[in-house]
């Protein structure tokens, strides 16, 4: 006969239980080859029989909960205040960054103290009475599921957790402050962007510099039929965020005749048929620059998008969205061509709907 169909009252799991009740142990024999040495007399802390004892852990726990809500807090200011270059020397281990010191200092702090706190909460004043029960079967029957409720709710009136106030509160309130350090952390994966996607280095005054020369240009140096790449002045390839300014501001400089222009607002833009675009095609940024003199069409060499120079850089052709951006420009006091403002539209591939 297997376990499971001896009466519960008479498991031998059961008789023990009752042995241990009385201090007794069971002797093995040919049935139950191996005795059951009990379970050691409960004996009681110091804080079951002294309230004053039980007040003093009780304050504890909520000491440590707290340290831990104020270490995150700590994380958290350190994230914000601490300057990312700034090094602390820290004995024994010499100069050491300060932010990554100050956030690994107070994130374990946090961690530990919630540990702490639930580790003396259960030593303490959590039920240490010592039970054994029977295997049962996988598929629990419904008197099982009502024992296992009838347990839980014990299990939550011995905690102390609902007449504990203090404990309770500041435990939720370490509970819950602590994922907030993961949250901060988020602000890692990049800077924030700001506006950054909507604007270039262009503005009004900045001169155009051809690419390959480095000098300004004047109007005098692009002739009709000629392609000519620009950026802004004052941008230099050391630059640390050389690639991405460049890959918003790198400009395709174009001199037309003044007939051969459609757009309105493409000749008012220009000067004297000189006329500016952004290089980044509107697909998905590739730079544009494959032009063709008779027919004022450049071309993306990616996706084969096709614009129409001569008619406000609209796409005549492949996948692009929109027509490539135009730079207001204009000569400055000197003779040299100058952007008269940013472009008005962001440049390049469409975002958020050109939002």
């Amino acid at each position: 006969m297997s376990s499971h169909d001896t009466p519960e009252q008479n498991l031998p799991a059961e008789q023990a239980a009752v042995e241990r009740g009385r201090g007794a142990v069971s002797v093995a024999d040919e049935r139950n080859p191996f005795a059951d040495p009990g379970l050691p007399p409960h004996e009681p802390r110091v804080q079951d029989i002294d309230e004053r004892a039980a007040k003093r852990s009780e304050r504890t726990v909520a000491l440590l909960f707290t340290v831990s809500m104020l270490a995150t807090a700590g994380f958290i200011a350190s994230y914000v205040a601490i300057p990312i270059d700034t090094s602390v020397y820290v004995f024994p281990l010499g100069h050491i960054n300060a932010l990554n010191f100050a956030l690994g200092l107070t994130l374990g702090v946090a961690l530990f103290t919630i540990g702490a706190g639930a580790v003396h909460w259960a030593r303490t004043l959590m039920s240490d009475v010592e039970m054994a029960d029977e295997r049962h079967p996988i598929e629990a029957s419904p008197e099982l599921r009502a024992k296992v409720h009838a347990d839980f709710a014990q299990g939550v009136k011995e905690s102390g957790i609902g007449r504990r106030k203090l404990i309770r509160t500041t435990m939720l309130g370490a509970l819950t402050l602590v994922p907030l350090t993961g949250v901060v952390l988020l602000r890692d994966l990049g800077p924030l962007p700001g506006t950054s996607l909507r604007h270039t280095l262009w503005a009004k005054g900045k001169r155009l510099v051809n690419m390959n020369t480095l000098q300004p240009l004047r109007p005098e140096d692009v002739t009709v039929g000629s392609l000519t790449f620009a950026m802004p002045e004052g941008l230099k390839e050391t630059d640390e965020d050389f690639q991405n300014e460049i890959a918003k501001a790198a400009l395709m400089i174009v001199r037309l005749e003044p007939e051969d222009i459609k757009d309105r607002r493409e000749l008012d833009w220009g000067h004297e048929g000189i006329v500016a675009f952004s290089k980044i095609c509107t697909h998905v940024g590739c730079p544009v620059s494959l032009y063709e003199q008779q027919t004022h069409h450049v071309l993306c060499p990616c996706h084969q998008s096709t614009f129409d120079l001569a008619d406000g850089g609209r796409v005549i052709f492949g996948p692009a969205g929109h027509a490539l951006p135009q730079l207001r420009i204009g000569v400055d006091s000197e003779g040299y061509l100058q952007a008269l403002g940013d472009f008005e539209e962001p440049v390049g591939p469409a975002f958020w709907e050109r939002g």
